[in-house]
């Protein structure tokens, strides 16, 4: 019965990172993921700046050419009409899930995480602390880290159910034909292409990853969206479609029991404006081992929550101003007003990409667009009187 300091549940990017930084800090790891990899992920695979500072201080990474396209031009519609474009703002990067998480599953196992892929849990035990494997192998741990993603065994063991279905949100992609882009094409955002949500399509080498988010209860007819936004875009009909629950905004405040953590979209922590998530698995996967490495040099395992909450607190209080804000993007009652006010506002749209690069955080944000709203509303209603008198 193999006994680990840390046994790691999903090896995706929070699990790689938390599998690197535990054996930075001299833990013995055992890495669990249900598929082997390379496996495809639904994922629109863009790495933002903040991703990007991740990847280089978990796994010492930088933004190679082979593995990511950067891109510094977006342009942005809603129900598809213009709202704008931006050129040259600051970077943001594409690369393919598959190809990513190879590398840094790779990196995990080079760093000397004990490889488990391809296995499915079969028992978790979290009172003797051990798990089942579908092989029959049984892992001991002292504590064990929950990456598995939205629908993680380990949230459902703890809590009853893997997320919240009144918060969740649903997600459909395809791998459209590629468009020979350059670095001047421009990455698509299309507010409001589902409600709650929006669409994009991000230009790669091989393919256009095309695909539309939005809240899973306010989006029945999904498909149906999807198909609408494809004939709107002139391509990607037929396409094999992948469909995934996405944890959009309904984080976690308390991210796990005792010793037993969540890292990742297992904790919610995915961004509920733009639905981007790797930068917080890569940044808590990281923070969930340091402190499970914390709590087991103090010889306490089960201290690890009380140590890994107070290290998620800027993740989570980010996500907390995003919601705050998403009313305001989302909301089919101010759609006008944003859509007027975002075609209007270099600064808005500035505003947005600074986010994406890491230049600025949501409270930052939430502060400036509290400071500007009252402006903001009188323009949009001077503008729709101009428009009534005409």
């Amino acid at each position: 019965m193999p006994q680990f300091d840390l046994v790691i549940l999903g090896a995706g990017p929070a699990g790689a990172s938390a599998a690197v930084t535990a054996r930075k800090h001299g833990l013995s790891v055992a890495l669990v993921d249900k598929a082997r990899f390379p496996r495809p992920k639904l994922c629109g695979g863009l790495v933002t700046g903040r991703c990007a500072t991740h990847l280089k201080q978990v796994f010492n990474l930088e933004i190679d050419p082979q593995l990511f396209e950067t891109r510094r031009n977006f342009e942005f519609y809603m129900e598809g009409r213009p709202l704008g474009r931006l050129d040259g703002v600051p970077p943001t990067h594409l690369t393919m899930r598959w190809d990513l998480d190879q590398l840094l599953f790779s990196k995990a196992l080079a760093a000397g995480a004990a490889d488990f892929s391809g296995q499915r849990v079969e028992a978790l035990d979290l009172a003797a602390h051990r798990l089942v494997l579908h092989s029959g192998d049984t892992l001991d741990y002292r504590c064990l880290i929950g990456a598995d993603g939205v629908q993680s065994i380990v949230a459902r063991a703890l809590f009853g159910t893997p997320f919240d279905p009144a918060r969740v949100g649903f997600a459909l992609e395809i791998e459209a034909p590629a468009r020979a882009p350059t670095t001047d094409t421009p990455v698509r955002i299309d507010f409001a292409a589902a409600d709650w949500g929006y669409g994009w399509s991000f230009p790669k080498r091989a393919s256009t990853t095309i695909g539309l988010g939005g809240l899973h209860l306010r989006n029945p007819d999904m498909r149906a969206r999807l198909a609408r936004y494809l004939d709107q875009l002139h391509t990607g009909q037929g396409t094999k479609i992948k469909g995934h629950f996405l944890p959009f905004g309904g984080y976690r405040s308390r991210p796990g029991k005792g010793r037993v953590l969540l890292a990742g979209d297992a904790a919610g922590f995915v961004d509920p404006i733009t639905g981007e998530g790797i930068g917080h698995a890569l940044h808590s996967g990281a923070l969930a081992a340091t402190a499970a490495a914390e709590a087991i040099a103090a010889g306490r395992p089960d201290t690890a929550l009380s140590r890994y909450r107070p290290m998620t607190r800027p993740i989570r209080t980010a996500l907390r101003s995003a919601r705050l804000l998403r009313p305001i993007i989302f909301s089919p009652t101010l759609k006008p007003f944003f859509a007027s006010t975002f075609r209007a506002s270099r600064t808005l749209k500035r505003d947005y990409m600074h986010l994406l690069s890491g230049e600025v955080e949501y409270p930052a944000l939430l502060a400036r667009t509290i400071l500007r709203l009252p402006l903001a509303a009188w323009r949009w209603m001077a503008r729709r009187k101009r428009s009534v008198s005409r």
